[in-house]
């Protein structure tokens, strides 16, 4: 709307007369119409310096968005590369030290099959030398049977038969009779040693003696149950070989310092006995605590692959804190026909004279040199 169209609403319907009024209102509309029209001129011009000033707000501001929208971008852009970087140097870490494993194994494998070349011959030799000490083993006690053979005295009844014959000869047959007997040499005077138990594993001396070797040269750590997997040293195979062929399976050894070791040496028995008899062997240990048999219990299924349930009142293998049902449970299971072996912890003081009854039965008996290595509770 206009100055004008103003003017005339507010003079309503006396403008619209020709003119004709009084004189003092058209003097009236004169001096007003100037002012209504600079007012507003000057509200048009606010409105349009307000709408320049918004202008230029709006540009700025997308101008500020735009730097940014670009900044933002390009700190993004230098994350993603930073990061693409980062994971890239990383890779190439790993790819290096993948190799340098690889290298590693590589070695290893050589070298582990140049000491399995080398094993081999010097095995094959090893059990040359054993073939060997057993073949001369087998002539030597051939020789003994022979020279005890001819030692033996067989015509005695036969001069006891003649004497009533020889007796009316006269004095040649009574000089003859009185003459004192040669002396024998110092082989043949020494008396025999006794060796009751010495041939209670002969008839299976082979198959232990391989399986000794077995055990100590070619360990199978993944092998069936009952079968000894783990590391056997030359002085654990003198411990239980000693135990089977000059003991006869029945007898103390010497103890090795720690339960674990003779754990490991009751195993690689027990193994051997298993091998042996099959089902028919029920194994008995027996110590003086709960907690010495918890370390049995853990030490046999370690070195035998065995599990919970391989030990029980009527299976596999039976703990005892007592000599007296550990006796009545062996009686039970020779009476099924089974076959009792008794295992003896280091910290048993006294046997009992009830256990000696039984054919297997091994027990570790203290170092006399080092009384205190007895009180350990440790492995």
């Amino acid at each position: 709307m206009t100055a004008e169209e103003l003017s005339k609403s507010n003079l309503g319907p006396e403008s619209s007369s020709g003119g004709s009024g009084r004189p003092e209102a058209s003097a009236s509309l004169g001096s007003a119409e100037p002012v209504v029209k600079s007012d507003w001129s000057t509200r048009i011009d606010a409105l349009r310096q307000q709408e320049a000033d918004l202008k230029r707000s709006i540009a700025d501001l997308q101008a500020t968005y735009n730097r940014l929208t670009q900044d933002q971008f390009q700190k993004i852009q230098a994350d993603v590369g930073r990061m693409v970087q980062q994971g890239t140097a990383d890779l190439e870490q790993r790819k290096r030290t993948l190799q340098k494993e690889i290298e590693t194994l590589e070695r290893r494998q050589e070298r582990i099959q140049a000491e399995m070349r080398t094993t081999f011959a010097g095995a094959s030799q090893d059990l040359a030398v054993r073939v060997q000490g057993f073949k001369d083993y087998l002539v030597g006690s051939l020789q003994d049977l022979a020279t005890s053979a001819e030692q033996l005295d067989l015509t005695p009844m036969t001069r006891a038969a003649a004497a009533p014959e020889r007796a009316p000869r006269g004095e040649a047959g009574s000089e003859r009779t009185n003459r004192p007997a040669p002396r024998r040499s110092g082989a043949e005077a020494a008396p025999a040693q006794p060796a009751f138990a010495s041939n209670a594993f002969q008839d299976q001396t082979e198959r232990i003696r391989s399986l000794l070797d077995q055990y100590r040269m070619r360990p199978d750590y993944y092998g069936p149950l009952w079968q000894l997997r783990r590391t056997f040293e030359p002085i654990h195979a003198e411990r239980v070989s000693n135990w089977f062929f000059a003991q006869g399976g029945r007898g103390a050894v010497k103890s090795m310092g720690s339960r674990l070791q003779n754990v490991l040496v009751a195993s690689a028995a027990l193994s051997i006995l298993y091998a042996l008899y099959g089902n028919r062997l029920r194994t008995l240990v027996l110590s003086n605590s709960p907690e010495r048999l918890g370390e049995w219990r853990r030490g046999l299924q370690d070195c035998l692959g065995i599990s919970r349930a391989d030990f029980g009142t009527g299976q596999g293998v039976m703990l005892f804190d007592a000599p007296e049902p550990l006796a009545q449970r062996a009686d039970r299971i020779t009476a099924d026909s089974g076959l009792p072996f008794i295992v003896v912890d280091e910290a048993e003081a006294v046997i009992s004279l009830a256990l000696l009854q039984f054919p297997l039965w091994l027990a570790f008996a203290p170092d006399p040199t080092n009384p205190a290595a007895a009180e350990y509770d440790y492995y």
